[in-house]
């Protein structure tokens, strides 16, 4: 039945990946969470799996996500690549600090978050075209903050790289786009970390590689990586406001739950 769970799982954030460019971290996080929960893994280390696992999952979900949009031309490799810099030390950072808060209070962390996110979609909040993009080591320190806040959150970071990049006068495709290509190099960077981090907890269930549950992972893959090009293509044929909305309720329940 977990399996099952799984797969549907994936094949929600997905489609998520590639439609809003926010990634489906932030949906996997807390169906992991209350999965895990369920299964009775230990609370000490449930919430750093479920990061972890999905931070894993992105990989997948990112590769399909990045080549649909490429092959439309939209994304931004020159940006891209002086913000991987500054993604692959902010990640691991940013998996010592999720790993040295506790896994209550990781949770809070997370439901605020949720709550951020939900009401930034629901309100469309976005930051004005007001400057250009800047230089390399502009795009390297914002790399820096993105990857060490989504290594914490288990995001492939397209809630903070899109309104970035449109704040830089980005458009908006191309923003989605190059959001989803630096979400490789965040999830594969975090997982590792995370997957280092937790090698010899005595805490972590059977099946775990450090803070990465594989059985979940690997069901969440299966359909992501399929599911994930789908929604690379409605992005360019859809206005996705409705469902933006739809996904801001969703969140807003999420995150007043984690809170609680």
């Amino acid at each position: 039945m977990e399996f099952l769970l799984y797969l549907l799982l994936g094949a929600c954030a997905g489609v998520l990946a590639g439609l809003l460019g926010v990634g489906g971290g932030i949906i996997i996080v807390p169906v992991l969470v209350f999965s895990f929960t369920a299964q009775g893994f230990d609370p000490q280390v449930l919430t750093h799996l479920a990061v972890g696992t999905s931070l894993a999952t992105i990989i997948f979900t990112s590769v399909n996500a990045v080549r649909e949009h490429h092959r439309r031309g939209a994304v931004r490799w020159s940006i891209f690549v002086w913000m991987t810099v500054g993604i692959l030390i902010g990640a691991g950072f940013g998996a010592l600090t999720a790993e040295a808060i506790s896994g209550p209070h990781l949770q809070k962390i997370i439901g605020v978050f949720a709550l951020l996110v939900a009401v930034q979609l629901a309100l469309e909040v976005k930051p004005k075209a007001s400057r250009t993009v800047p230089g390399k080591v502009g795009l390297t320190v914002a790399g820096t903050f993105i990857g060490w806040a989504s290594a914490i959150f288990g995001i492939g970071g397209g809630s903070l790289t899109v309104p970035f990049l449109t704040w830089r006068s980005v458009p908006m495709q191309q923003a989605v786009a190059t959001s989803s290509a630096c979400g490789l190099p965040i999830a594969v960077a975090s997982a590792l970390s995370f997957m280092i981090l937790g090698w010899h907890d005595p805490l972590l269930p059977a099946h775990s590689l450090g803070f990465v549950y594989l059985p979940a992972l690997l069901g969440i893959a299966l359909t992501s990586m399929v599911f994930a090009r789908f929604g690379a293509r409605l992005a360019h044929r859809l206005s996705p406001r409705l469902l933006r909305r739809l996904f801001a309720g969703l969140l807003f329940c999420v995150g007043i739950n984690f809170l609680l």
